[in-house]
């Protein structure tokens, strides 16, 4: 007799087994499966109740995310923190828990007396020995759950786990993927001067990283380029690579040193986000594009590639700490790096260059061999042709090359702006590029900033009513002297208030001749300056 109790008692743990293991469940979404697997819970254990809360990002908390018979859990948020009450407790000990007093003083959650439960029986959620969070079942009446229930429990937990997990990475992986997309620009800004290139691909397997790049112009008409990577794998890698980008934006918009942009990054990573550690390579090209300074966080130097010359590793830039290290007290440095027409920079992360098969060196060796200057797009294709050719990457890799476009100065230059405030910086930054090249002085290009800077702002003031419009802009050079001319398509409108036209009278003091026209067909304003003699920058 004892016999056939051990085999019915045997047949029937293998059915509450499979219940829970159903191959019907694969062809379910994790939502409905999760949710189907706690209906068989509560079916199996003659349960009111059943419920799982998993830990939310700060591992603080566990958060009702599914439950059936006392589904108010999930749409009140309920939330217990780790090692306080009952689930609390499942958690924080990893063992299986049962109370048959359910209060104030034994659970924090008040739905579940007020909800009238008796007893309530707890088992961890785990994935790989991690913590995910706890699944418990009640009932409204007193009961006793034996070894042989608890440990079909365990069962059933450890197959939610697996839905769990497998939903967790999921949706991690797809979170990180379309952060990181979002993040890195999808296309390169329009510099003029510059011709640049990019690419980015991920660790075969792997999911994302926190590997970036970004080109941005400042309101001073400077260039700035970073390239970095975040210590760490997937949606937490991203979300740092995220705010690390925001950051060295805000910070760059008020310093033109590389060194003090990555000064304050580091104060800022060390002060708020603790546990973050990341390389930068940082650089600002001036606004004549001679010139780029360059400051190094713990990341490799780029590589300099001079037209008709062997490439090289940009080594006079020295190499400070990464962003994030504690225990760094040293000053950041910036290194001036002089980039004549036709170079080309290229800056990358060590998954360019680093192989469990081969020290560092060669492939630093290898990458100065395949970078020659050239086409930006093409120079990044070469690179990665001749670096990582058909193997799977092991890491990822992120390049951005730039290349100083050879010099074709023209002694005119046709521009076109929409009739917005914002364009005037656009105005500038050509201004401030063109102007040195056809020989303007530093006063005359002064001068001339502030000049034209007046007949564009009047043009936008003044042409065009809330539909807006466009400007175009002539600049010519001819024999010592530059001549700009402002027009717009709009119908001229004479100044309103007080103290007005002071703008005209500026130009004409900072230009030796002025001419405005109107005619239905809009206005024009010609400027005209002889450029001072033996001055020129």
């Amino acid at each position: 007799m004892p016999r056939a109790v051990d085999m019915r008692t045997a047949e029937d743990r293998l059915r509450r087994i499979e219940a829970v293991t159903d191959s019907a469940l694969a062809h379910l979404s994790s939502e409905e499966a999760l949710q189907k697997l706690l209906d068989r819970v509560r079916e199996v254990l003659d349960a009111d109740t059943a419920t799982v809360l998993l830990l939310d990002n700060s591992r603080h908390y566990l958060v009702a995310t599914a439950s059936s018979g006392i589904e108010e859990e999930v749409r009140q948020g309920v939330r217990v923190r780790v090692g306080e009450g009952f689930a609390g407790r499942v958690a924080a000990e990893r063992q299986p828990y049962l109370i048959n007093e359910i209060n104030s003083s034994t659970v924090v959650n008040p739905l579940l007396w007020r909800k009238g439960l008796r007893t309530l029986v707890g088992v961890p959620l785990l994935s790989e020995g991690k913590l995910l969070g706890i699944l418990h079942a009640g009932t409204l009446r007193d009961r006793e759950f034996d070894e042989d229930e608890i440990e079909w429990l365990r069962v059933a937990a450890d197959r939610i786990a697996v839905h769990v997990a497998s939903q967790l990475t999921a949706l991690e992986r797809s979170a990180a993927a379309a952060l990181q997309h979002s993040l890195l620009p999808t296309e390169l800004p329009q510099i003029s001067g510059l011709d640049l290139g990019a690419r980015y691909v991920p660790a075969q397997n792997l999911g994302v990283s926190g590997d970036w790049y970004d080109v941005f112009s400042l309101p001073s008409g400077r260039v700035c380029m970073a390239i970095g990577d975040v210590v760490g794998r997937g949606l937490p890698a991203a979300t740092a690579m995220g705010r690390l980008r925001t950051a060295a934006r805000s910070y760059a918009l008020d310093n033109d040193d590389p060194a003090e942009v990555l000064t304050k990054l580091d104060r800022h990573v060390r002060h708020f986000e603790q546990e973050l550690m990341a390389t930068v390579a940082y650089a600002i090209w001036e606004t004549s594009l001679e010139k780029v300074h360059l400051s190094l966080a713990g990341h490799l130097a780029p590589v300099l590639a001079l037209p008709g010359e062997r490439s090289r590793l940009v080594t006079e830039a020295e190499v400070d700490a990464p962003i994030g290290v504690s225990s760094s007290t040293q000053n950041r440095r910036t290194t001036t790096v002089d980039v004549p027409a036709g170079a080309a920079l290229l800056f990358y992360t060590d998954g360019l260059v680093e192989r469990r098969d081969r020290p560092l060196d060669n492939g630093l060796r290898l990458l100065c061999e395949a970078v020659r200057s050239g086409p930006a797009d093409l120079l990044c294709a070469e690179v990665m042709s001749k670096l990582v050719g058909s193997a799977p990457p092991a890491d990822d890799i992120a390049l951005l090359a730039v290349r100083k476009q050879p010099p074709a100065t023209p002694l005119k230059l046709d521009l076109e702006i929409e009739a917005v405030p914002q364009s005037l910086a656009e105005v500038r930054t050509e201004l401030r590029r063109w102007l040195p090249s056809v020989g303007a002085s530093e006063d005359d290009t002064a001068d001339l900033l502030i000049a034209v800077g007046e007949a564009v702002a009047n043009s936008i003031e003044h042409a065009y009513g809330p539909q807006g419009g466009t400007v175009g802009i002539r600049l010519e050079a001819h024999e010592g002297e530059v001549e700009i001319g402002i027009c717009d398509k709009g119908t001229w409108r004479a100044p309103r208030g007080t103290h007005r036209g002071r703008g005209t009278q500026l130009m004409r003091q900072l230009c030796d001749a002025i001419t405005i026209e109107h005619d239905p067909t809009g206005t024009c304003v010609v400027l005209r300056k002889r450029l001072s003699e033996g001055e020129s920058a």
